[in-house]
């Protein structure tokens, strides 16, 4: 387990962190614990400070004492470090994409060097209520999602009138795109999934 400041722990320093945190949420000292459990204060003590390796049946007592069951206590001791790509708020990599001469704004949410790609979500910005709109078509399937504003969608031969909530899932190789704009600023999350049928 690794702790928020990138420190690795072993397993003893891992269980006598999480021991010492349960005694201190349930208010013991470790006199009580040494009390409760029938392990003597010193023992309680060195395991809390991974001064001593423990027997499972101890452990066990000390857990029943602090009212901390096996599982729990070891529920976060394997766990992977993770390491998801964070994109704040507006910071996205903003792309040209065919819109942009039309005025769109795109940013791209997210990236992946080399490989295949099997996603890319877009957070599109339209602000010009007089905009003509080019069709789109491409491979995959897209999501889009409004977030703000509100517009006409084509997809093929229908027409979706859309305001903030609403979502179109759709084959993207069939021509698609706005068809007017009603209620601006508009802003669209557009996620193009293609991923092999």
């Amino acid at each position: 387990m690794t702790d928020p400041r990138g420190t690795q722990f072993d397993l003893d320093q891992y269980i006598g962190m999480k021991v010492k945190k349960a005694r201190l949420d349930e208010g013991l000292k470790l006199v009580d614990v040494a009390r409760i459990s029938g392990i003597s204060q010193g023992m309680v003590s060195k395991i809390e400070n991974a001064q001593v390796s423990t027997s499972l049946e101890t452990l066990n007592k000390l857990c029943s004492a602090i009212g901390l069951s096996i599982s729990k206590l070891f529920n976060d001791f394997d766990r992977p470090d993770g390491g998801a790509q964070f994109t704040k708020a507006g910071s996205g990599l903003e792309v040209v994409r065919r819109g942009t001469e039309k005025g769109h704004t795109y940013q791209l949410l997210t990236y992946k060097r080399g490989g295949k790609t099997a996603f890319e979500p877009f957070m599109i910005t339209m602000d010009d209520l007089s905009e003509i709109f080019p069709t789109f078509s491409h491979p995959g399937e897209e999501f889009i999602y409004l977030v703000s504003g509100k517009l006409v969608y084509r997809h093929g031969n229908h027409l979706y009138e859309m305001e903030a909530g609403d979502s179109l899932t759709f084959d993207a190789e069939i021509p698609h795109g706005p068809e007017k704009l009603v209620e601006v600023p508009i802003q669209l999350l557009s996620i193009i999934n293609y991923a092999d049928d």
